[in-house]
């Protein structure tokens, strides 16, 4: 089954975790056992996988970022000014697999799933298929 989200960012950067939208898929499904693939259609954002119980770790994560793929660049070209968003999308990916195992995601005790916005704010979409 391949299902469509929707969700609204409203800023620049920003990391949204999805891990209950992605759970509840697997849960309306009665899937026990497979893979999930996450996938992000965006080529200014992606999907990542890390911390969940501290916030602090997704504004050092955004701050880092934006230390090693500065907004601004005087050698940037591209005429939409956004090298940066996809320079980042690309260092984290358009996709996450995720084992699903006795009807769970299979997820280290502190970690989520994340739709990453790297050039918001927009209405975006990303998509999960259960294989």
């Amino acid at each position: 089954m391949l299902k469509r989200f929707t969700l609204e960012t409203n800023s620049r950067d920003q990391l949204v975790e999805v891990t209950s939208q992605i759970q509840q898929m697997i849960d309306e499904q009665k899937v026990t056992e497979g893979i999930i693939v996450v996938y992000c259609p965006h080529t200014t954002a992606g999907i990542t996988i890390n911390e969940n119980a501290d916030p602090d770790v997704k504004r050092d994560m955004i701050r880092r970022f934006d230390e090693i793929y500065p907004w601004h660049h005087h050698l940037d070209r591209h005429i939409e000014g956004n090298t940066a968003a996809h320079l980042k999308a690309s260092t984290v990916g358009s996709s996450q697999q995720i084992i699903i195992t006795e009807g769970k995601l299979l997820l280290g005790i502190w970690q989520g799933i994340y739709f990453c916005e790297f050039d918001g704010p927009r209405t975006r979409t990303f998509y999960a298929k259960i294989i």
